[in-house]
């Protein structure tokens, strides 16, 4: 206890600022954690593997679609990092062929259908998106979908010869099947 009353008022200024700003960077990232947590949603399913890595934001009372997420605008199809799909195989995916790899995903949504953007850029933080780096764009459908959905989440669902990848938020469900490439 001889020590710590040997230490003066500037050095326990100092110390006091560290701590409190230490303490301020943990409550924000722990803030920021929860509005958009990270997630994976992946599936093996006839022969395909899709793994999903994405962050998922929340509704909080908002419109979302044609609100925060403005329709025929490229959407990040997530939050913060844009999402990437891992394929452990090469699939087919709107009759297309679509080689074994990771890709980010894109999409821009419209009250009616969504177009699904599969971008050989990954990495990118935000709507970094380049559209020269397309490997390919196709129409998807949408679905009604209920209880509405207050976080973003993608999951999968079994389908003849693939699977479904399904993107839900808020009341609407897009659907993007993956086949078995011949």
């Amino acid at each position: 206890m001889e020590f710590l009353s040997t230490i003066d008022t500037s050095t326990w200024l100092i110390i006091g600022g560290i701590l409190l700003f230490i303490f301020g960077v943990a409550l924000y990232l722990r803030a920021s954690a929860k509005r958009s947590p990270k997630a994976v949603a992946q599936a093996t399913q006839n022969g395909i593997t899709v793994k999903v890595l994405y962050c998922q934001p929340s509704r909080k009372d908002r419109t979302i679609f044609g609100g925060v997420v403005k329709y025929d605008k490229v959407w990040r199809t997530g939050a913060n990092a844009a999402t990437i799909v891992e394929l452990s195989q090469d699939v087919r995916v709107n009759g297309n062929r679509l080689a074994k790899g990771r890709y980010s995903l894109y999409t821009i949504p419209t009250p009616n259908d969504w177009t699904i953007i599969i971008n050989r850029r990954t990495g990118q933080w935000g709507v970094s998106y380049k559209e020269a780096a397309d490997v390919m764009r196709f129409p998807a459908s949408t679905r009604p979908y209920s209880p509405t959905a207050e976080q973003f989440f993608i999951s999968f669902e079994p389908q003849p010869g693939g699977i479904n990848m399904l993107l839900t938020w808020e009341d609407v469900q897009v659907v993007v099947p993956f086949q078995k490439a011949a």
